[in-house]
């Protein structure tokens, strides 16, 4: 058996009382426990090496080979040696037109690289939260933590001299995925560009949303039913896109272990197949273009395992538990991003480190494309210059370390097989849970997920203050705290008022009787039970708005009562 032991509550009884959940955390050695809870002995061999007594004369036989079933070792047979991860940096503040310069910043920073160059948006608060910027509950927050988005015009200022027809593109959306879509699909037909060519990644993880991040608008049935629709209409319309990308990386920023975000993620990611499957649709009509999001965290090895352990669950449960024919079904394909929540205002600088040994953490996990954080993202908004740091992290990492030459360079690892090994079966047992409730909206509707991640995060948090868990600059060797003289990117309120002028000189401008066509037809589809993409992209063809598309869906779904003030 393996020697890695658990060091955090029984997952066969994981629903503690609140007596236990705020009780004081139990003291731990951070020399040889991980921040997920696993003793970690001091030596592996081959006697301790798998968690099957019966394989431990055999101790990489279930790891395979890179390409292969099932994928331990990455999704292709020769990852980095032909073709880097791609570089994929996020970017989004104030109006359109402000992002829009950003990314052309990063395209001509990327210049030269052999990795491909991918753009990621980010919306402000109110697109979020599928409102225009000129609701009243908007009011202060436009343009502050992402760009401002509510019409096909400032989808298009988004994307001008953009060739989105060759450039991949990833949206960080949500609740109102399929509206932001619907704007970028009608946006690249006036454009003239074809659906066959538009490639990237919808975020579209509305389950996540209700685990963590709480940016929902929808009962947990009817957010499901949208995702479904957004996957059935790519599946049928944009082969190069990926219309849903599952994410754990909203899980760990709550403060969930890494196995739980393992667990979390991938069950997240059976529901939307199931739903599929529900709808009629063939497992291999879909599954090849569903795509994941993962944290990689300051624990060192337990964020390579875990990628290690997701593919090999994953591919599993697509072969065996779906029925999935097609070996593109079976891959786990993955994007990273490193640790937000584990940047520090103390000390800034420190963040560099921090997110490099988190950047190789995720490469020589196997990732497919990587984000890699600013170092002033606790204090605001990236300036140019620490994006130009976070980028040239991932040049330096792909061009000079030497990581790409060989494929998986830590497999065999008796300690790496050994944790990838226990990290696949805790995560397991969470996943049986899981089912045995009835699957993750049940969860959601028994608070299952939250209680998870709120007594893992109290345990964190009463380790680190106890002094259990050493942050450099915060609880240990304070010394430069004192300076913190940083520039700091501020979004001027004109961004707020300019965004409001245009809005309502879009709507002065258009047709309102074709734009009261538009909404028409989403609520018909919507009470029609029918895939409401095709009426979503003609609403936004017809000129209508994020907030008016949103509330159409809303007069038939509802508004979750559970949620937020939103």
């Amino acid at each position: 058996m393996s020697s890695l032991k658990s060091n955090t509550s029984d997952h066969a009884n994981v629903n503690v009382n609140a007596q236990q959940a705020t009780s004081p955390a139990r003291a731990v050695n951070p020399e040889a426990v991980t921040l997920s809870g696993y003793e970690v002995e001091q030596q592996y061999g081959p006697n301790i090496s798998t968690t099957d007594a019966k394989d431990a004369t055999k101790p990489h036989a279930r790891i395979g080979q890179p390409g292969q079933f099932p994928f331990t070792r990455g999704v292709h047979q020769t990852m980095y040696r032909n073709r880097l991860w791609t570089m994929r940096q996020f970017a989004g503040f104030g109006s359109a037109d402000d992002t829009n310069k950003r990314f052309k910043y990063l395209l001509d920073n990327a210049k030269g690289t052999k990795a491909n160059t991918g753009l990621s948006t980010a919306f402000d608060l109110p697109t979020l939260m599928g409102r225009d910027s000129d609701d009243p509950l908007a009011a202060g927050e436009v343009g502050r933590c992402g760009v401002a988005i509510c019409t096909i015009d400032d989808m298009h200022r988004l994307y001008a001299d953009i060739p989105v027809g060759d450039v991949t593109v990833s949206q960080t959306i949500n609740g109102p995925a399929c509206v932001i879509w619907a704007m970028y699909l009608a946006m690249a037909k006036q454009r003239g560009i074809s659906w066959d060519s538009l490639g990237g990644t919808l975020q579209n993880d509305i389950l996540k949303e209700f685990h963590s991040q709480n940016e929902f608008i929808y009962p947990p049935e009817a957010s499901v039913k949208l995702v479904v629709d957004t996957i059935e209409f790519a599946a049928q319309n944009t082969p190069k896109w990926n219309s849903v990308s599952i994410s754990g990386y909203h899980i760990r920023e709550s403060g969930s272990t890494a196995t739980q975000e393992l667990a979390f993620t991938l069950r997240d990611g059976m529901e939307y197949v199931e739903a599929c499957m529900k709808r009629g649709l063939d497992v291999d009509s879909f599954a090849p273009r569903l795509s994941f999001f993962f944290n990689s965290h300051n624990e060192f090895f337990e964020e390579i395992c875990k990628l290690r352990a997701a593919r090999r669950i994953w591919a599993n449960a697509m072969r065996f538990r779906f029925g999935a024919k097609q070996e593109r079904s079976w891959l786990m394909r993955t994007h990273v991003q490193t640790a937000g929540c584990s940047l520090t205002e103390q000390q800034p600088m420190n963040n560099i480190v921090r997110v490099a040994y988190q950047a190789l953490a995720g490469v020589l996990g196997g990732c497919q494309s990587l984000h890699t954080d600013s170092m002033d993202e606790t204090l605001g908004l990236p300036t140019e210059a620490a994006v130009r740091v976070a980028l040239r992290t991932q040049q330096i990492l792909a061009h000079e370390t030497g990581v790409h030459r060989t494929v998986d360079p830590l497999g065999g690892s008796w300690f790496v097989e050994a944790l990838t090994d226990r990290m696949e079966t805790d995560a397991n047992e969470f996943i049986k849970e899981i089912d045995d409730m009835g699957g993750v909206v049940s969860g959601i509707h028994k608070g299952y997920f939250r209680r998870q991640i709120a007594e893992a995060s109290y345990r964190f948090g009463q380790e680190m203050e106890a002094g259990d868990r050493v942050i450099v600059g915060v609880n240990a060797y304070p010394e430069g705290n004192e300076d913190r003289q940083m520039e700091i990117l501020q979004i001027p309120h004109e961004v707020e008022s300019q965004q409001n002028d245009r809005l309502a000189k879009f709507r002065s401008e258009r047709n309102a009787d074709l734009a009261k066509k538009g909404l028409d037809g989403i609520r018909a589809a919507a009470r029609a039970g029918e895939n409401v993409m095709p009426s979503l992209v003609q609403a936004s063809l017809d000129r209508c708005t994020l907030g008016e598309m949103v509330q159409a869906m809303a007069d038939v779904y509802g508004r979750y009562a559970g949620g937020p003030e939103w």
